[in-house]
Formats: structure tokens, sequence, C-alpha cells
């Protein structure tokens, strides 16, 4: 015995709504999906990301359509750039019929790193996310990178007859830019105003150059977001930004932290 099918199936998400009670973000979290990352040397890294997708729900609408999330994804598996991402974030919120749209995608960057002296290459890795909304026609998309490296203790070096403690910060950047900017240059501007760098492979005479160069340049986490807001507040393209340092002490049981928040465009 055959069941006919129905000609139509309601759309139970497109009911009306009577409690007028808008949504501010609905959608799907924690997803993970491969992608390819363009990176600065023309090239094009494949990874696995992390997708956090929402939009706004109007108070009238009883919900939204999940599986047009997975579509839009499953459309851009391609490649994603900074350039890309928005134009997904924007296809995102029109194919679902939204004013306002979110997308959150986290995902491991690699750059190959020469050791300072003996130019040994080596793999190093950073949590980097694309951060994006859309809203009322206008986008507006984040970068974020959390670097890892050197801070050496200024108070230890100069209260010391030989020696300074140091510890691996963590620099966490936040950046919500208005031209196109690459993830690397981020990471290079948080490098620059470590202590030191850290690398994947150090020779001898790299351990001696980082060591050295970490005792020449010491640090508080305080030192780090001021001198990295004054490279942020310097460049054009970043409009507001987030600037945290984490030092894991080497000689307490807790972490040094400090936060620089600002927005250029408010006044």
């Amino acid at each position: 015995m055959t069941t006919k099918k129905p000609s139509t199936i309601e759309d139970v998400q497109n009911r009306a709504d009577t409690r007028r009670l808008p949504i501010n973000k609905v959608g799907i979290k924690d997803v993970y999906h491969p992608v390819r990352i363009r990176n600065r040397s023309g090239g094009e890294q494949q990874t696995i990301a992390n997708f956090n997708m929402y939009v706004a729900l109007p108070h009238n609408f009883k919900g939204t359509h999940m599986s047009r999330f997975v579509e839009i994804l499953h459309n851009h598996e391609r490649e994603i750039s900074v350039d890309s991402f928005g134009s997904m974030l924007r296809e995102m919120t029109t194919h679902l019929n939204a004013e306002v749209g979110h997308i959150e995608m986290s995902f491991p960057f690699f750059v190959m790193k020469k050791a300072p002296m003996s130019g040994v290459e080596s793999l190093m890795n950073y949590q980097a996310s694309l951060i994006g909304e859309y809203s009322h026609g206008t986008t507006r998309l984040w970068l974020k990178v959390v670097v890892a490296a050197t801070s050496l203790c200024p108070c230890s070096k100069a209260i010391s007859q030989y020696g300074a403690h140091n510890q691996r910060s963590h620099i966490t950047l936040t950046a919500r830019i208005a031209e196109h900017m690459w993830l690397e240059e981020l990471i290079d501007i948080a490098e620059q105003e470590a202590s030191c760098e850290v690398y994947g492979i150090l020779k001898r005479a790299d351990e001696k150059f980082v060591t050295e160069r970490a005792y020449d340049n010491p640090k508080f986490v305080e030192d780090i977001v001021r001198d990295l807001a004054v490279r942020l507040n310097d460049e054009p393209r970043i409009r507001a930004y987030s600037i945290e340092t984490e030092n894991f002490e080497s000689i307490h049981n807790h972490s040094a932290y400090a936060l620089i928040e600002n927005d250029k465009d408010v006044t």
C-alpha cells in the first residue's frame, strides 16, 4: 500500500509568533567544516574551521531555517579569504531573509618561520578567527589572532645581580578592519612588540640570540599592550581593536594580564 504524499508540507518556522519578542541571535554553533584559507604568500592552507552562524529573528517569526546555514558553508568550502568571508556573511543574511547576520570562524593558522641566526625553517601555529557582522546593509569584519611570545620581567632584571625571570605570553589581537589586511600582518605586529618571538626550531646560535634579545628588551604586560596600542593607533586600516596580554608567570602560580580597547570611530 502506497501512502499518498501531501502536495505541500507546512513550513512551521514561518508561522507567526504572538509574543512580540525579537531574538538577537539564532542559528547554529560549533559546526566543524573543511576550508581553504588564502595566505600572504599567495598560497592557501587547507584546515578545519569551527563556525558559529547566527541571524537576528524578528518578533513576528516563530523560527529560522537551520539547514540553510549549512548550505551556505557548503557553497563556500572551496576557498575562504577575508574578502570572500564578507560575501558569505551577506549571502547568509539575505538567504535567511534577515536584516542582521553574524559569523564567527575559528581555525588553526600556520606560518613558516626562519630561525633568527641559522635560518632553519619550521612551522608556527596560531589560533585565528574571522568575525563578521552584517547589519542593515553594512558589513563589519574583525580579525583575531592569538600569538605566543616571550616576555622578560623588567623588575626582575633591575633587582637581580644576574639573570631575570621570563615566561611565555599569549597576545590576543582583535581588530575591526576597514580595508583588507592579512592575518600575518597582525601576527607580525604582535611578535615585534613582545620581548622576543618564539620559534618551532632553534639551533644553539638561535637560542643564544633569543635569550639575549629578550634580556635586552624587557617588558611588563602593561608595556606590551601599550606598545601594541601605539602600533594599532597608527594603522589606518584598523578602526577598532582589543589587545590582551597574558603572561604565564614562571615564579608565580598565577598569570599577569592586561587589556586595552579602543574604537577610533567613537569620538
